[in-house]
């Protein structure tokens, strides 16, 4: 395997087509925004610069990653003579569904599928391509150049052959792949994003302020960052669209998102991505300073 298609170059695309580049593969940046890959190139180098002054790489290493990767806008274009892609577009299900519809049209039936989607079902993924046994999960995690774990997902038609290739290309990424099955939110996101719910519950009750809510998890489970924080950091819009996946999914109340999360996705308050969320980050982006909203409000 020498040649990976990553489809989307936002934050997780770009940690992806950033980590195979330094892994020496050919990598085609899809994404159909012009302006989009211009700025995930940048944050390709930025983050490569921060590596060089880190003496984690050399000069030389930044220069052949970069070098490494070719940017499309055309997916037609982008999927020629690949052995894999890796899609890493917006965790929405008619947009990848949509998308691996295409790549089933576009591409040759050797080469494997694998979706990044943090909670939506691999098997109603691979429904929509010519042989499913070639369609897997590969969840990395955020940021992806530095974090070990990949959720490797299969679904109910994925090959054991495919499994092993993905298993062991994770590998040589210098990653440690987990092997779990398709079920909503898979194992990560659903331990997780019932904890970030409640937390937003216990913030929504009254019961304490994100500072203090964050600094219980931190200091007394020794989370590096507290679950609002996190959820900063996530996007509440996707941390919305999994819980949303898992409710739907497992038709159990307790993955029914918060109402304050529902309106604060409502109202554009994101997190880091628009500047507020939990926290402001029109100054920084440490979430530093609580949002207004959240300081002495009944909310």
């Amino acid at each position: 395997m020498k040649t990976v298609a990553v489809l989307g170059a936002g934050t997780m695309g770009n940690g992806i087509a950033h980590t195979f580049a330094q892994c020496g593969f050919t990598v085609k940046l899809i994404d159909i925004s012009e302006k989009s890959l211009e700025k995930g190139m940048q944050t390709i180098a930025a983050n490569l610069d921060r590596m060089v002054a880190k003496g984690s790489i050399s000069e030389n290493d930044k220069h052949s990653t970069i070098g490494n990767i070719i940017t499309y806008t055309e997916l037609k274009d982008g999927v020629v003579g690949v052995d894999l892609v890796v899609e890493a577009a917006t965790e929405n299900i008619e947009l990848k569904l949509n998308i691996f519809k295409q790549l089933s049209a576009l591409c040759e039936p050797n080469v494997i599928l694998a979706t990044n989607t943090s909670s939506i079902s691999i098997t109603q993924i691979a429904a929509q391509v010519v042989h499913p046994e070639r369609v897997i999960g590969m969840h990395f995690m955020n940021p992806v150049p530095i974090m070990k774990l990949v959720e490797i997902i299969r679904g109910y038609s994925t090959s054991n052959e495919v499994t092993k290739v993905i298993m062991d290309l994770s590998v040589q990424l210098g990653k440690v792949p987990t092997e779990v099955n398709d079920y909503p939110g898979f194992v990560a996101n659903r331990i997780l994003m019932p904890m970030i719910n409640e937390a937003i519950e216990t913030l929504y009750n009254g019961v304490g302020g994100v500072y203090e809510i964050d600094t219980v998890m931190k200091l007394g489970m020794a989370h590096p960052m507290g679950p609002l924080q996190l959820a900063d950091f996530i996007g509440l819009d996707v941390c919305l669209s999994i819980l949303n996946v898992m409710y739907d999914g497992f038709k159990n109340p307790k993955y029914a998102p918060c109402p304050l999360l529902v309106n604060m996705v409502m109202a554009g308050k994101l997190g880091v991505k628009s500047g507020e969320g939990f926290y402001d980050y029109s100054e920084s982006k440490k979430a530093e300073k609580v949002a207004k909203q959240f300081l002495n409000s009944s909310l």
